[in-house]
């Protein structure tokens, strides 16, 4: 008992730290590639970018008063773990962001607008959004938006987190025409930015084990299982079902496979007349879902004596 309460108190740290390098990371994202180019990242942050432009109020301190009391109503609220993890990314940050200001040599590794200033949101995007999936991995964020977010949705269920994130966005980019001298370029920069975030977020957090399911109604579903098991090594699931105009009875095929296998699937199901299937996507899968490493090379020639190839 004494040694499993070791192992969770050792992961515990271990992620502890792991946050407070992703905020060490993101610090230097701002350093590097926002800060020196004249545009508002998205989210509070972004606000407090714009503040520091105008007033000269630091985004290290900015970030601080906001996401303080923010972290305090989520660990009320909402889930203190989440609260917890959240406030040690906001801190690293604050703090990393004093540092690097001071060091000199970092100067040398700036990104500074005489370059293409497109590759600099894009840099910082790919950096943010692989933070900011990495961080709900583990059961954390980056702040600002995304505790808002969470805590508006808490008392207004029926208001999207991801709607009033979107708005909060929209709302910098805009703000951000008139703190950059009427210009239309960093509205520009901040939607690309947050284009990449978005995306690259969005593809950690899906991981490697998405995954698309396939539902087939058919007539034909012995032949098929026998097709996706042998060709794809991939089980399914068969349930009995009757059509509702033709009242014919159908048997429901269900598959889970790689996003690489759909041609491969789509193949089978083309020599089965009568078939019909739609696709989802799955952002997860979890317990024996084999992902096939070796792929298959998929014969689009076939034979009469053998019309699975």
């Amino acid at each position: 008992m004494n040694q499993q309460k070791v192992k969770v108190f050792t992961r515990t740290v271990l992620l502890d730290l792991f946050v407070a390098f992703m905020g060490a990371c993101s610090a230097l994202s701002y350093t590097v590639f926002i800060f020196p180019n004249q545009f508002a990242p998205a989210g509070i942050n972004g606000i407090a970018t714009m503040i520091q432009e105008k007033l000269g109020f630091e985004v290290s301190y900015l970030s601080l008063i906001i996401n303080l009391p923010l972290c305090i109503f989520a660990f009320v609220k909402l889930n203190r773990t989440f609260a917890r993890r959240t406030m040690e990314y906001v801190v690293a940050f604050s703090l990393f962001l004093m540092l690097f200001r001071d060091w000199a040599f970092l100067k040398d590794f700036v990104y500074h607008e005489d370059y293409s200033r497109l590759l600099a949101p894009v840099a910082a995007g790919i950096i943010t959004g692989a933070i900011y999936g990495t961080l709900l991995r583990v059961g954390g964020s980056t702040g600002g938006t995304d505790v808002v977010g969470a805590l508006i949705h808490h008392a207004k269920p029926q208001y999207s987190t991801v709607w009033i994130i979107f708005v909060i966005n929209a709302c910098v980019a805009f703000s951000s025409y008139f703190v950059y001298g009427y210009k239309l370029e960093p509205v520009l920069l901040c939607i690309l930015y947050s284009f990449m975030s978005t995306s690259v977020s969005e593809a950690i957090i899906r991981g490697r084990k998405s995954a698309m399911k396939f539902e087939i109604i058919t007539s034909h579903a012995d032949e098929i299982a026998e097709a996706i098991m042998t060709q794809m090594h991939h089980g399914c699931t068969l349930l009995e079902g009757k059509g509702a105009y033709s009242h014919a009875d159908k048997t429901v095929l269900i598959c889970v496979i790689q996003k690489e296998q759909v041609p491969q699937m789509m193949n089978i199901l083309h020599h089965f007349p009568n078939t019909f299937a739609y696709v989802s996507q799955v952002s997860e899968t979890v317990g024996n879902f084999v992902h096939v490493r070796e792929k298959v090379k998929i014969k689009m020639e076939y034979t009469d004596e053998n019309p699975m190839l």
